[in-house]
């Protein structure tokens, strides 16, 4: 049942938009330069990814092996961080995270990077995405004395790590023998005492790249985060690939990378709504992967209107894109509140005020008596779309045609999207004219399927939330929250 009237959530625009778990940043400076102010400017620019909590850990590679300095919370990089915080933080390597939770208690104990110190030293872990086969990895450890500090599958991950860097010789070969028993979607940054580590899973879910900058390589989950700091794009990290920065250059090691590249999976959310709009991932312009979709909303759901406007931030540019192909004009609707944080007081129930109109006012001499195209990147359970049509309205808007740069969510996502359960998605069980009826709009059109691999450059993806066909088998029950007590 759609609740017209409910208050939404302190996310993006309101609660339907959806939310990525994380994002991972790590560097290493063979000059010995401290890294921890980097780190943080590297997570302020992606902090889009994950706004729950955010953590850095940092060595010195010519300090005591094993001594790290760690500082994380919740909240915003700039609410957890403090200059006098970061001059405290002292050493040459280090990785840093910022986290949305979709498994897992949203507690300080689960904020990332995780440190464990074990038999062969220290290890430092940061991780984007969510593991399908977390549950039973976990209880493996568990019978066999494993004790756990938090509720998250990054744990797992750092304990399989740990224990059969016992068995090999290296921590790089330790990751390859954890890799093989991990299933799901994993971006990983790990900081041992001498060597960081980037490994991304097999099939490439979640993006993960490499940095330089003077004597300094960076590993990174978007190209925006390189470029904050001034570091040059080297490449990407392949999925499958792991990659072990020294002071001796860059290794690679490729054997858990898929022998058949057409079997590789992109999240398709990455071009559509979650990296920011100047990334680009695995060799495709964000920005000008939206503006594609806008062109495509307008070849195949052309309508006649005066103005085309997008719901901001990631409708800006699929708008631009609609009225490019068009020819009707672009023009700014809406005026967002840039100082509504996470942590705004919610209105009440009982209030008149919504979260939405809070974060989000429309320009009445903009839309006054015009024929509208609004463009929005997704339609979760409806309630948003239905009020920013109604506001619209309240401006004078003569009509409003809702259009949506991605196909209707008709399935959960088990790879780190918090995407609902399917009796909580508004398309699944309704027609797009049922959907319509219940938004308020004139007419509302989706993206075709048929449209998305064009998006990621002709790239496989991963487009399992939109025709049900999971790259990897999903579990038998939503384990998405599965350890939260």
């Amino acid at each position: 049942k759609i609740r017209m009237n409910q208050n939404l959530m302190d996310f993006g625009i309101g609660e339907e938009k959806l939310r990525e778990e994380c994002g991972v940043f790590g560097i290493y400076d063979f000059e010995g330069n401290d890294v921890a102010s980097t780190i943080y400017y590297g997570l302020f620019a992606l902090q889009h990814r994950g706004q729950e909590s955010c953590g850095i850990a940092v060595s010195d590679t010519d300090g005591p092996k094993g001594k790290v300095s760690v500082h994380k919370g919740m909240g915003l990089c700039n609410e957890v961080f403090t200059p006098e915080v970061l001059e405290q933080l002292h050493g040459n390597i280090g990785v840093g995270h910022v986290r949305y939770s979709t498994a897992g208690s949203s507690t300080r104990e689960n904020a990332q990077p995780l440190v464990l110190n074990y038999v062969k030293g220290t290890l430092g872990l940061a991780h984007n995405g969510n593991l399908v086969n977390a549950p039973k990895l976990r209880h493996e450890l568990e019978y066999t004395g494993a004790i756990f500090q938090t509720t998250i599958d990054s744990e797992v991950i750092a304990y399989h790590i740990a224990r059969a860097r016992v068995q090999v010789p290296t921590v790089e070969e330790a990751v390859a023998a954890a890799m093989k028993k991990l299933e799901g979607a994993y971006s990983l940054v790990i900081m041992s005492p001498r060597k960081l580590i980037g490994a991304r899973d097999p099939f490439g879910f979640k993006p993960l790249c490499i940095g330089k900058r003077d004597k300094a390589y960076i590993l990174a989950s978007e190209t925006c985060a390189l470029e904050t700091i001034g570091a040059e794009f080297v490449r990407d990290v392949e999925p499958g690939e792991i990659v072990t920065i020294t002071k001796d250059g860059i290794a690679s090691n490729r054997e858990m990378c898929l022998k058949d590249p057409l079997k590789e999976a992109r999240c398709i959310f990455e071009y559509i709504y979650f990296a920011r709009p100047d990334s680009v991932f695995d060799g495709v312009s964000v920005y000008h992967a939206r503006i594609q979709a806008g062109r495509f909303l307008a070849m195949d759901s052309p309508v006649e209107a005066d103005l085309v406007v997008g719901v901001p931030e990631s409708g800006n540019a699929a708008a631009l894109g609609y009225a490019m192909e068009s020819g009707i004009s672009y023009g700014t609707a809406f005026v967002k509140n840039s100082y509504v944080g996470r942590t705004f007081i919610k209105p009440k129930q009982s209030s008149r005020e919504s979260a939405v109109r809070i974060k989000l006012n429309v320009l009445k001499e903009a839309v006054d008596g015009k024929r509208v195209i609004m463009i929005d990147d997704s339609i979760v359970r409806g309630t948003t779309s239905a009020l920013i049509v109604g506001m619209l309205r309240d401006a004078g808007a003569r009509e409003v045609h809702v259009r949506i740069s991605a196909p209707p969510f008709l399935h959960p996502c088990y790879f780190g999207t918090d995407i609902p359960t399917e009796d909580q998605l508004i398309a699944h069980g309704r027609t797009v004219e049922e959907i319509r009826q219940i938004i308020g709009a004139d007419s509302l059109s989706f993206l075709g399927q048929d449209r998305l691999a064009a998006m990621a450059g002709g790239r496989p993806i991963c487009a399992a939330c939109f025709d049900g066909k999971y790259p990897i088998e999903p579990p038998s029950e939503d384990i998405r929250g599965a350890y939260e007590k």
